[in-house]
């Protein structure tokens, strides 16, 4: 058996005459650059987020960079975010010449503990990025209440939740600016890089609209110092045709990553995630935890089945970041993290054969080591 650790080729077989269809009609009208596909998908995703404003955007990266640029935040400022997160959470703080400042997650869900917010701030925190890791949305009422306190603006690095629910509300609409990114291993993915921000605050949309077009008000005439940043109308039209069938995969996201837990709940070796019964996961990965990692992720090779590490070097540790970064208390369960954590195959597609192999690998190294 075959196992895809993400299946886009199955999605693709799925879902191709409506992919098809919305390509050949960018093909044939050929405004590859803003075209209406654009403004149609910024309308969709507004409505099922229930925010005001959408904008499309070239990355989930970029959509980072540019809610930050939308807040003015530049050189001396600080923004609290993990460092058990994938790089570009502090990149486009360090590109800014801001300061990334890091607070530890929570051992069990491996996002930001929003018990160590409070003591991080300092006069010049200008901004708060929780990451919403591997689908499920952090503590976002406790995070909001603390910032609020203090003003401070809260963006969620969603690109890894879009779809997911919050006590009710969905990822992307519970704070100032939400960002998710459509890179193809995302939840919904295009066929290449692309992103969007979501926001309640009129000034704020404004001014990431003409950032995203080189800071253009209009035509030729920059207010503001922006960046190409813009989404293809090809990549929009790619999310279109999958946004028609999300609700189904989101479906079967929850029900395989339900039958995962189920499965390795008795492993001794190896703990499965967690999530709040407040909220839901839409697992982008399914991240498992083991001191024996490297024994479990040989033992699923052997048996022909993929697995990835996300992520092995907590960001305060990585050269580029070292020296630049403020840490705030300890990150030990950060650095433990980043030495136990595997994912497993996880993709709406994923068979319950396939899941019982990958599970059966698991739990014959877990006997073997137990």
């Amino acid at each position: 058996m075959s196992i895809e650790f993400i299946d886009r080729k199955t999605q693709y077989q799925t879902l191709k005459s409506g992919i098809n269809e919305r390509i050949q009609g960018v093909l044939d009208h050929g405004q590859f650059i803003m075209g209406p596909e654009v403004r149609e998908l910024e309308a969709r995703l507004a409505s099922r987020v229930g925010a005001r404003h959408c904008i499309t955007v070239s990355s989930g990266t970029d959509a980072l960079l540019l809610a930050l640029m939308a807040l003015e935040i530049g050189p001396g400022d600080e923004v609290i975010t993990t460092p058990f997160t994938f790089v570009s959470t502090a990149e486009v703080i360090a590109l800014l010449g801001a300061v990334p400042v890091f607070i530890d997650v929570e051992p069990d869900t491996c996002n930001m503990d929003s018990r160590l917010l409070a003591a991080a701030i300092t006069p010049r925190t200008r901004a708060i990025i929780p990451v919403s890791l591997y689908g499920q949305v952090c503590d976002m009422d406790e995070i909001n209440a603390i910032a609020a306190r203090k003003g401070i603006p809260v963006i969620e690095d969603a690109a890894q939740s879009f779809g997911a629910v919050y006590r009710g509300r969905p990822s992307c609409g519970l704070s100032t600016i939400g960002c998710t990114s459509f890179f193809p291993s995302k939840p919904l993915g295009c066929y290449g890089d692309g992103g969007a921000i979501f926001t309640d605050d009129d000034s704020l949309a404004t001014a990431m609209r003409e950032l995203r077009i080189h800071g253009q008000s209009r035509r030729y005439y920059h207010t503001r110092v922006g960046i190409g940043g813009r989404m293809d109308t090809l990549q929009c039209a790619v999310v279109l045709a999958k946004l028609d069938h999300f609700d189904f995969e989101l479906e079967q996201r929850i029900r395989i990553g339900a039958d995962y837990l189920t499965l390795l709940r008795n492993l001794k070796s190896l703990a499965p995630p967690v999530v709040r019964p407040d909220r839901s996961c839409v697992w982008a990965q399914f991240t498992v935890q083991s001191d024996d990692r490297d024994v479990f992720i040989a033992t699923l090779q052997a048996a022909g089945v993929p697995a990835a590490i996300h992520y092995p070097v907590p960001l305060h540790k990585q050269p580029a970041y070292e020296r630049i970064s403020r840490i705030e208390g300890l990150l030990d369960h950060a650095e433990r993290l980043a030495g136990r954590v595997f994912s497993l195959p996880m993709h709406p597609y994923l068979t319950s054969d396939a899941q019982a192999s990958i599970v059966a690998a698991l739990k014959g190294n877990d006997a073997h080591h137990a």
